[in-house]
C-alpha cells in the first residue's frame, strides 16, 4: 500500500530554513538516452546514458523571502522532509540556482510567487 504524504505535516527548507506558506513543490528530473545498435542490425542492443538534468518549482502564498533574497548565481539548497503519520521520506536538491520568480494574483484571491530552480542532482532517502 502506498504512503501518501501529508502537506501540513511536510516541510520546505532552503539552507535550513523553513519557508512558510509552501502551496506545493514540483520536480522533474529528464536524462538524455541514445540507443545503440550493432552495425547491419535494426534492433536496439544496448543504450547509452548521457546527461541528467533536474528541475522544479516552489508555489509560495504571497511570497518566500528566503528566497527572493538568492540572487545571481547564488547556489542553495532545497530540503524536502515529507512525513505521514511516522513514515518520512527527505527529497534534498544539491546545487540549486534560481532560473525564474513569478507572482499573479486574482480578483478576490491571495498573492502567489512561484519560484523555479535547477539542482545538479535530487536524492531521495528516509
Amino acid at each position: 500500500m502506498p504512503t501518501v504524504f501529508a502537506a501540513n505535516e511536510s516541510a520546505v527548507l532552503v539552507d535550513g530554513v523553513p519557508i512558510e506558506g509552501v502551496r506545493s513543490v514540483e520536480y522533474r528530473t529528464n536524462t538524455v538516452r541514445s540507443d545503440l545498435y550493432a552495425l547491419g542490425s535494426s534492433e536496439r542492443i544496448g543504450v547509452i546514458t548521457g546527461q541528467r538534468s533536474v528541475e522544479g518549482r516552489i508555489r509560495v502564498a504571497s511570497s518566500a523571502p528566503p528566497l527572493d533574497a538568492l540572487v545571481g548565481d547564488t547556489f542553495f539548497q532545497i530540503a524536502a522532509p515529507l512525513r505521514q503519520g511516522g513514515a518520512e521520506i527527505t527529497v534534498s536538491f544539491d546545487e540549486c540556482l534560481l532560473t525564474e520568480k513569478s507572482f499573479s494574483m486574482s480578483a478576490g484571491g491571495h498573492g502567489e510567487s512561484v519560484y523555479a530552480f535547477t539542482a545538479t542532482r535530487v536524492r531521495e532517502g528516509g
